[in-house]
């Protein structure tokens, strides 16, 4: 398409007159002939909605080596076969490819959403083609098509409207606004005139509720506004996660480290003039491939994977796995109002009737007369199946009869409808003329309280016909006013008792005389479990952010009896109108003053997670409609909703609440919570333990010891570095983790304590360890040969004295090998808690922990006492003494932390 065909169809035709868009479109009213019609959908293109460029499943699969952590352990493993470490490099290479197919598939179902847009097009519309009216695929309305509207029709494309027959359409995917627009053809002034306010347009996928219309089409395919929200969501940049972005500094972090380890160990041995170069620089990689956590990676994503599992028992379906973790860090959630804090369904909630205000629960009479005529003055249908059709209002009114037992069906059979005079704007009310049995017709009206009160002439109290005063009439305003404030759609109900029908219907004869009989106050009320959502996650730090379509006065209501802002906050409140008028810059600098959104657009609602990330605030978006689909994409972590949400919404979130409940996102905050920290504790661990075994190896290379051996290392890493991290990944919520404020963008794994911990933590198992084998080699437990082993010793050729030192430094080894092994396994019950004691986080709590931190002993324990295994692993037997030795040590590490916590506690406190 040419970019003056594609301009001609962004113009505000909403700000035109029917003669002038017709003329731009090169359309009339009696459509388009059939071969113009052809030629236009040879030049625009169908009326579908691009798919967008794919990755291939191969590229996809690439993506997943793009990861840091992943490039280091890949460099790892090909040391490693040089080395001749050809176990631990088949090891790492084997868990690399699992991580990435298990990526691919988490992530296969991302780009769904431009697909969901396309498949929620209409199969068929009605237009008028050669000046006869047809029924042709949705795919091939061209821009001037004249499409003819009716009640339950799905709008095949964007129209101009040219006629509006009491038409309404709800536009709650488009703009959030759960009551259906008022549509008419009056030519509007301003240009920058909302979605929700262009009242003479008409909407792809928005739906026809009641009424006829017939409207030109002035947009297609992706010159809709849903395919504006479809380039947006194309276009939209993946957010890094805050889990990816520690994971990756944690990355630079090890990288320089593990250089820096290289250098400095070749260096030193350089110096000692011992070793040749070429030992001395394999030793240095060996000690840097030591140093890193292989299996961090992969005990992530278990651990994540693990916490998708959980979540998903708990109704929130995570599709991306670090999702799991964003939302537990979340600072800001930005939540749309209808149909996730509300339940998108019009309600009854009050009445005045009989002079009184009553609550929707309260019993009512099935001949209380506000009742019937909020029935009988309704077009609502029932369908097949029993449910109710048509505007919300009024099928709002009909539900309400039927919770109190008052079935219309039954009542109209008995006095049918043989009148009506239907709902105009301009006079904002309706009227219904039914027969009954004695002969006479009753009239019923609802509609707009001002304009009702106008053609009143008396009220009804109790059955008790009053003539209408002053004083009546300044009641029902006032009691009108204080239902509106309230957020309330009010409408009054008034009827009369007349001979007959009247021979012509008009409002001027029809609506005059009447008895005012009451007001109904309706809203769309927020979900019960929406206000106590909102006041656990403002304990937890996080605050809610309202963004909705409706009016400012609504949405400031509903926000009030959420607990979002406390009443009569109004500063608080801005609306899509006041926002155009401030540039980014300016937004960005009062962002924090604002609470709840009304009257936004697309656009809008990215605008305002944007800023709040500029703050450097993790947000998430929720939200269920086709307008909230962009922000979804943009916003850290996109929440849809399983239920009611469109395809479109599900398809750009990163998680999606299986039942709708807006509660279900603190349980989520709770378990992403959790997660971060475990996978915190899991990185504490490992890193401390790898710390400790780095320096272990370093000094002893200083001293010019022989401490470990690389099997020992690779042992080490496999069996107490695995099992007990995975399970410290399984560890229950700690009791206050929803008291804590969010970490936010800038925290990492290192934050709170967590960093120093690992260094004086490393430095422990190091000190105990290195201490273990001096004092075995200070104080042998072996300081003469038995028979055997002289014999062994004539056989080797070695002296005695020699022999004795072999037989004393292998003891020393083995125990030094024994307890660094075992230190890290108690040291795994202090990482439970960075700062809590062992003693009140519960030690013991975690079953799959316990048999984790036995599993590992047995096969530590394994490789020194089952003959073979300690010829293959160059170790010895040890005996009970010097067994007691390694365990006394190796405990140590727990009262020794226990009482650097005690006074880090006292620290914090202060």
């Amino acid at each position: 398409m040419s970019e003056e065909k594609k301009q001609q169809l962004i113009e505000p035709f909403y700000t035109e007159t029917e003669e002038s868009v017709l003329s731009k479109l090169g359309s009339n009213r009696e459509g388009l002939s059939d071969a113009e019609a052809a030629k236009r959908l040879a030049e625009y293109g169908e009326n579908q909605l691009d798919e967008g460029k794919k990755k291939t499943l191969f590229s996809k699969f690439l993506d997943q080596f793009k990861d840091l952590m992943i490039i280091i352990l890949l460099v790892a493993a090909v040391v490693s076969g040089i080395m001749g470490d050809h176990v631990e490099a088949i090891m790492i290479v084997v868990v690399v490819f699992l991580m990435a197919i298990f990526g691919v598939v988490q992530e296969a179902k991302a780009e769904q959403a431009i697909d969901a847009l396309k498949d929620m097009s209409t199969p068929n519309a009605n237009v008028l083609r050669n000046g006869n009216a047809k029924v042709i695929k949705s795919t091939e309305i061209v821009p001037g098509d004249i499409v003819l509207l009716e009640a339950g029709d799905v709008i095949p494309a964007d129209i101009r409207l040219l006629e509006a027959n009491s038409l309404k359409i709800e536009e709650a995917a488009l703009t959030g606004e759960s009551v259906p627009v008022e549509k008419n053809i009056e030519v509007l002034s301003d240009a920058d005139t909302g979605i929700g306010d262009r009242l003479n347009m008409g909407y792809m996928n928005s739906n026809v509720t009641y009424g006829r219309g017939i409207g030109v089409v002035t947009g297609t395919g992706m010159n809709t506004e849903v395919g504006k929200i479809a380039s947006m969501l194309a276009q939209a940049d993946e957010t890094n996660t805050p889990l990816k972005e520690n994971l990756n500094q944690l990355g630079k972090w090890l990288t320089y480290a593990i250089l820096a380890i290289c250098v400095i160990m070749f260096v030193v041995g350089m110096m000692g003039g011992n070793k040749s170069w070429v030992d001395m620089l394999l030793t240095s990689v060996s000690l840097a491939v030591a140093a890193i956590p292989e299996g961090l990676p992969a005990i992530v994503t278990i651990v994540l994977a693990l916490g998708t599992q959980i979540m998903a028992k708990r109704n929130a379906l995570v599709r991306k796995l670090p999702a799991v973790e964003t939302l537990g860090s979340t600072d800001i959630i930005c939540s749309d109002k209808t149909g996730t804090l509300t339940v998108n369904q019009m309600t009854v909630e009050q009445l005045f009737t009989n002079n009184q205000v009553v609550a929707a629960d309260q019993a009512m009479p099935a001949d209380n007369m506000t009742l019937k005529v909020m029935n009988y003055c309704n077009d609502t249908k029932f369908s097949a199946e029993g449910t109710l059709i048509g505007d919300p209002t009024e099928t709002a009114l009909v539900k309400y009869g039927l919770n109190k037992g008052f079935d219309v069906r039954e009542f109209v059979a008995n006095e049918p409808r043989v009148a009506e005079v239907p709902f105009d704007s301009d006079r904002k009310l309706m009227s219904t003329i039914h027969q009954l049995a004695d002969g006479r017709y009753l009239v019923t009206t609802k509609g707009a309280p001002d304009e009702l009160l106008k053609r009143t002439i008396s009220y009804d109290v109790n059955g008790e016909i009053k003539p209408m005063d002053d004083a009546e009439r300044s009641l029902i305003l006032t009691t009108n006013t204080t239902l509106a404030k309230q957020a309330l759609r009010v409408l009054a109900m008034a009827y009369k008792f007349v001979d007959e029908v009247p021979t012509e219907l008009e409002s001027d004869v029809v609506e005059n005389n009447l008895t005012f009989a009451g007001l109904v106050g309706m809203i769309d009320p927020e979900r019960k479990e929406a206000a106590e959502a909102v006041r656990v996650a403002k304990e937890a730090g996080i605050r809610p952010i309202m963004i909705t379509g409706d009016h400012r006065d609504t949405a400031e209501a509903i926000a009030a009896r959420l607990g979002i802002i406390t009443e009569g906050q109004h500063e608080a409140v801005i609306t899509g109108a006041e926002l155009n008028e401030l540039s980014d810059e300016a937004f960005a600098k009062v962002v924090p003053n604002y609470s709840v959104y009304a009257r936004v657009s697309p656009e809008h609602k990215v605008r305002i997670v944007k800023a709040w990330q500029a703050e450097g605030k993790v947000v998430a978006m929720t939200g269920d409609g086709v307008n909230d689909a962009p922000a979804l994409k943009t916003a850290d972590i996109g929440i849809g909703m399983g239920i009611t949400g469109t395809e479109v919404s599900k398809g750009a979130s990163d998680m999606v609440l299986a039942d709708d409940n807006f509660s279900t996102i603190v349980v989520a905050v709770e378990e992403g919570r959790k997660v971060f920290s475990n996978i915190q504790k899991t990185i504490q661990y490992l890193l401390a333990a790898n710390l400790g075994e780095v320096l272990t190896l370093f000094i002893a290379t200083l001293l010019k010891w022989d401490t470990l051996l690389p099997v020992h290392l690779l042992w080490i890493n496999v069996v107490t570095d695995t099992f007990p991290a995975i399970a410290l990944g399984l560890e229950p919520a700690e009791k206050d983790v929803m008291k804590q404020k969010p970490r936010g963008r800038n925290s990492n794994f290192f934050s709170g304590g967590v960093l120093s911990s690992i260094i004086y933590q490393g430095i422990l198992e190091a000190g105990i360890t290195l201490g273990v084998y001096w004092s075995a080699l200070k104080w042998p437990a072996h300081t003469a040969l038995d028979a055997a082993q002289k014999a062994a010793a004539a056989a080797d050729g070695l002296s005695m004295e020699q022999a004795i030192y072999n037989l004393q430094h292998g003891d020393a080894l083995t125990m030094a090998y024994a307890t660094l092994a075992l230190i890290q396994l108690f040291h795994a019950f202090n990482v439970k808690s960075v700062h809590g004691s062992l003693f009140k986080v519960g030690a013991f709590r975690n079953k799959t922990f316990n048999y984790a931190v036995i599993l590992s002993f047995v096969l530590l324990a394994a490789t020194i006492v089952i003959p073979g295994f300690n010829d293959l692993f160059q170790v010895t037997h040890l005996d009970t003494y010097q067994w007691v030795i390694v365990l006394c040590a190796s405990i140590s590490i727990i009262p020794i932390v226990e009482i650097v916590k005690f006074f880090q506690r006292k620290a914090l406190n202060k």
